[in-house]
């Protein structure tokens, strides 16, 4: 009889790494792969699942307009009991530290179902940085039965918290997986053609806790750059948050130098990615996949939960302020032996068969 795995997300991050695991527990003879989503992020959701050609079994539909954690977290809850109850599976597989996870981790551990948590370890040990997912992330982890870390220093982590060391696992990440399954040589796109010949500089920015003022420092920062350097062209696909938007438009509505766009599906995004000079971000997920096109990033937070990036030499966590922002970024744009330090380390994050081993694991535990 075959063995049941619900792989539950519901934001657009999530969606890109669990899809390599969804398509590799789907081609397993002896498993049944279900996919619940929660629509945390319902439209950018959407594209993920159109790009990597996903489909879901449930859909608990939650997404509201300015829907709080409270509502996330009470309403995933509510309807997993139901899709638990109907699906009736081996193990429920959650990802990273999302509110989707957490809450979905929590409504299988009611019910006494395996929790296997994909992205384990990761730690900044403060719960205010990043919130709520240091939280979230640390929560899964009392409750997970598998832990499957991208990295030996994860595994570290969880092993110092007394978790079972024959329960964790080192795979890689499968953000690596999803890398290798959209990047094209000859990918061709308008914002490529904005760019032209200058260096590009990809920009991501949407942590709950940069909101407000650290938020309009860290964007004076990126305009300075754009006004300071003739060859430099930014593009930033922009967060659904209002928040975001308001003081995005606000700075940057004057600077031809610098494309708003909406947020790319995962196929664009990576190829974009690729083909980029830095990467500017207050993102978790790009500082692992950025290095793997050999591209620096320049983490805008105060913490980071991926050291490994930081100690590699391919990431540079440069916080909120507008001045340390600009000083570090300006010297990669303006010494070429700079860059090359960042741009030639070796990515920690694994080799792209991260799926193949999470699938090989669960298939000889179950």
């Amino acid at each position: 009889m075959k063995k049941r795995i619900l792989s539950v997300f519901g934001t657009r991050p999530e969606a890109i790494k669990m899809a390599p695991l969804v398509k590799e527990i789907s081609g397993r003879a002896d498993l049944e792969g279900l996919v619940c989503i929660s629509g945390q992020h319902k439209e950018m959701l959407e594209q993920v699942m159109t790009c990597f050609n996903i489909h879901a079994d449930y859909d608990l539909a939650i997404m509201k307009q300015n829907q709080t954690l409270y509502d996330i977290t009470c309403n995933v809850i509510r309807e997993m009991e139901k899709v638990l109850s109907a699906a009736k599976p081996d193990v429920v597989l959650v990802h990273g530290d999302t509110t989707t996870s957490y809450a979905a981790a929590v409504a299988a551990f009611y019910r006494q179902i395996p929790v296997g948590h994909v992205e384990a370890g990761l730690r900044t040990y403060n719960l205010n940085s990043p919130f709520p997912e240091e939280f979230n992330r640390q929560s899964i982890g009392l409750i997970a039965k598998y832990h499957f870390a991208p990295t030996a220093w994860a595994k570290q982590n969880l092993i110092n918290e007394r978790k079972n060391p024959s329960d964790v696992y080192v795979t890689g990440n499968t953000v690596i997986d999803a890398l290798h399954m959209t990047v094209e040589k000859d990918f061709m796109h308008p914002l490529l053609d904005f760019t032209g010949n200058d260096r590009l500089i990809l920009v991501t920015a949407h942590r709950r806790e940069n909101l407000g003022a650290k938020m309009e420092e860290m964007f004076q920062a990126i305009l300075r750059i754009a006004t300071d350097f003739h060859d430099v062209k930014v593009v930033f696909p922009i967060h659904k948050n209002p928040a975001v938007r308001e003081i995005a438009d606000r700075i940057f509505s004057d600077c031809s130098k610098i494309k708003l766009c909406e947020p790319l599906n995962p196929f664009d995004f990576h190829n974009i990615m690729n083909r980029a000079y830095i990467v500017l971000t207050d993102s978790g997920g790009l500082q692992e996949e950025a290095p793997a096109f050999g591209v620096p990033v320049f983490v805008m937070r105060d913490t980071t939960e991926r050291p490994e990036a930081i100690s590699a030499g391919t990431a540079k966590l440069v916080g909120t302020e507008a001045e340390t922002i600009y000083r570090e970024v300006s010297r990669v744009l303006d010494d070429a032996s700079e860059y090359q330090k960042m741009s030639l380390a070796q990515n920690p994050f694994g080799d792209g068969r991260a799926a193949v081993r999470i699938t090989d694991i669960l298939m000889n535990r179950l």
